[in-house]
């Protein structure tokens, strides 16, 4: 009697050290899969906003910035010119209106904003090759294909010209120009907004 008592002790010291070992495990696979579903999360969470950051191109050195503001201003003067003459659309030949009197504006306040800086710098006096090609394209362009080769053109230009200023403003190694690109910033936007607009009116 006394060993089947002690037998029947025995098991059921046994049979909870394994029912506690088995409990242990339970919780231990529980707490292991909760921590790769919080790893999980926060991974996804940090795609999710490195996806969602806008990419802002690096500034570039004063020199370079001036040239290239000059540039993208003197390709906008001389592609309205030609449009104020050769297009027959209303608000193409008002928007290039705005831009021989806005382009002209935002140069004059990059040459002040040169001055003011102290800095010996000059822009350049003639357009680039890459834009000089794109004014001979527009002067090439047929009557019926102008208006859409100058607002294909314009859309470029200012997607090009707002990332310029957009980083220049934020992280330009001249206080004056960045002043002057955080000025210029908004009217460009503004003008991309515009020739948008006209773009999507001319399909």
């Amino acid at each position: 009697m006394k060993r089947h008592l002690l037998a029947a002790g025995c098991a059921a010291l046994a049979l909870a050290a394994c029912q506690k070992q088995a409990a242990s495990s339970s919780d231990q696979a529980a707490a292991s899969s909760a921590a790769s579903d919080t790893a999980a999360v926060a991974g996804s969470s940090a795609a999710v906003a490195s996806s969602a950051a806008p990419a802002v191109a690096s500034a570039p050195a004063a020199p370079d910035f001036v040239a290239m503001a000059a540039a993208s201003d003197m390709f906008e003067i001389q592609a309205a010119k030609i449009a104020q003459k050769r297009s027959k659309n209303a608000d193409v030949k008002a928007f290039a209106k705005m831009m021989v009197a806005d382009h002209t504006k935002s140069t004059a306040m990059i040459k002040k904003a040169v001055a003011d800086s102290g800095k010996d710098i000059k822009p350049p006096a003639a357009l680039p090759d890459d834009k000089a090609a794109l004014i001979d394209a527009l002067n090439k362009a047929s009557d019926a294909d102008f208006d859409k080769t100058y607002v294909d053109q314009q859309v470029k230009a200012h997607q090009d010209a707002l990332m310029l200023m957009t980083s220049y403003s934020m992280s330009g190694d001249t206080p004056a120009l960045k002043d002057a690109a955080g000025m210029i910033t908004p009217v460009v936007q503004m003008h991309l907004d515009k020739i948008m607009s006209i773009q999507a009116s001319l399909k």
